[in-house]
């Protein structure tokens, strides 16, 4: 039994169209490949979806290069003068859009979404890319680790440094004290050979009292007077010889 006739028209079921969108555009990538492959044809293949979703097929590692190539035939067959000014900011605006296509199908790529229509030699491509930003981040991430490690090592040993100082100093603090205390010792010593006694508080004695003592005063009367009396007595032996 053959296969019935399919009515060209809009799916009204849902998801029968999205089944549908989905064989059709798997097949219609997979007729593109094997025409850029049979006949070493450039093909460059845009499709989106309903929901707006970008799916994409090139013969080439980049589209970019053959939509130029097809914008350049395109302008030189169908425009023999110079374009007007706004057919040249139209021109730009298409390439601009075409870049900007590429670059976000290039982003989904490496993000591993939309790889259905990529050849093995585009898959090896994003692989490639991918390592070699890995490894600018693992660089740039030691990189970061390293710098931030000279940095801790350099206040640890700012810290040393100032704690070294301040033990010095505390050091310096006790040597001094401690000098002043011998010094003071010593000159004790000294004061108290050479002069004994004087630092030893003094007992109570009358005789450094305020005013003259009695019994000092007749002593020294008493050895004024033994000179007197000597010669009185001399004086006397005298006459009596």
């Amino acid at each position: 039994m053959g296969r019935g006739k399919v009515e060209i028209r809009r799916i009204e079921n849902k998801t029968t169209r999205q089944v549908t969108f989905t064989k059709r555009r798997n097949g219609l990538l997979k007729k593109a490949y094997e025409l850029s492959l049979l006949c070493d044809a450039e093909v460059a293949l845009v499709i989106f979806s309903g929901g707006g979703r970008l799916f994409e097929f090139s013969s080439s590692s980049c589209m970019y290069k053959i939509l130029e190539r097809y914008r350049t035939c395109n302008y030189n067959s169908t425009e023999a003068t110079p374009p007007a000014e706004n057919e040249i900011n139209y021109q730009e605006y298409l390439k601009l859009k075409t870049r900007l296509e590429y670059l976000q199908s290039s982003q989904r790529n490496i993000l591993g979404e939309d790889l259905g229509p990529l050849s093995m030699r585009e898959l090896e491509q994003i692989e490639n890319q991918i390592d070699i930003s890995l490894k600018h981040i693992r660089t740039r991430k030691n990189k970061v680790l390293l710098d931030e490690l000279y940095d801790q090592k350099s206040k640890e040993q700012e810290l040393l440094d100032q704690n070294k100082d301040l033990r010095r100093k505390l050091q310096d603090i006790s040597c001094a004290e401690n000098a002043l205390h011998m010094s003071w010792q010593d000159g004790g010593h000294a004061i108290e050979t050479t002069y004994p006694g004087l630092l030893q508080r003094p007992e109570h004695d009358s005789s450094m009292q305020i005013g003259y003592h009695q019994t000092s005063m007749d002593q020294l009367n008493n050895e004024d007077m033994a000179p007197q009396r000597l010669d009185g007595h001399l004086g006397s032996s005298a006459g009596w010889i």
